[in-house]
């Protein structure tokens, strides 16, 4: 839409013609941009997305765009054909995810804490996302998140302290074997093998819990084949204890 205002606005006499699946004009004020652009002379026609479209030469050597359906076919002349492709997430973006245990959606884009209540976050503290590594987006809403973004950093940093969550995993040395399984499973890499020495003097690898990186997801809790790992204030015994209350 932008584009041929712009094309209009340089050029009035020009014939524009957008072929479309679909439009979507959800921001404010881009329903009333859309009317704008059509009432400008702008033709917008129709076409599924599986439908036959080709670009070829004409008799005379012109570019025609050919578009056909079951109830329709279009052949227009075009002295210029743009093509509107798709927005991907960058190539890197899987290794930066990866990096900082950072969830992707099924369209590759970082994925937010929560669309509604926290849009400019992860589920890895401390980091935030803003601009088009979330979604496709315009300039107005990128600036719009990234001055969430930067809100919630700056609040973050004055507070000088971070409290921790008391849900956190924790480790009986005793029973963990040092296997390692649980660190693999790990999303918020909270979970390192180290040298201890156990009771009988023999040194063994055993897991340590970094508090301050820990969700209490209970991944390392249930993928644990020796049972060394629970999650404060969800053990079975409180977990029995909820249903017993619930039952009574």
């Amino acid at each position: 839409m932008k584009q041929a205002h712009l094309i209009k606005e340089k050029i009035p006499d020009a014939d524009i013609t957008v072929l479309y699946t679909d439009v979507r004009a959800y921001g404010d004020g881009f329903e009333e941009f859309y009317q704008r652009v059509r009432a400008e002379g702008v033709s917008y026609l129709r076409r599924e997305l599986e439908d036959e479209i080709e670009v070829r030469r004409g008799e005379r050597g012109e570019v025609v765009v050919c578009a056909r359906g079951s109830s329709y076919s279009y052949e227009i002349p075009a002295d210029l054909v743009v093509l509107a492709t798709a927005v991907e997430p960058s190539e890197g973006t899987r290794e930066i995810a990866e990096m900082l245990r950072i969830p992707t959606g099924r369209d590759g884009f970082f994925l937010e804490a929560h669309p509604k209540l926290r849009p400019v976050e992860t589920l890895t503290e401390g980091i935030f996302i803003a601009g088009c590594c979330q979604s496709p987006k315009d300039i107005s809403e990128s600036v719009a998140q990234a001055s969430a973004a930067a809100s919630k950093v700056a609040s973050l940093l004055a507070k000088g302290e971070i409290e921790v969550e008391p849900a956190v995993a924790t480790v009986d040395e005793m029973l963990c074997s040092g296997c390692g399984v649980c660190v693999a499973v790990c999303p918020f890499n909270a979970l390192k093998l180290e040298m201890l020495k156990a009771e009988a003097k023999e040194k063994q690898a055993v897991v340590s819990v970094q508090h301050a990186s820990c969700k209490g997801c209970g991944s390392c809790a249930s993928a644990c084949p020796s049972k060394a790992i629970t999650v404060k204030n969800q053990n079975d015994e409180q977990f029995f204890a909820q249903i017993d209350a619930v039952s009574l």
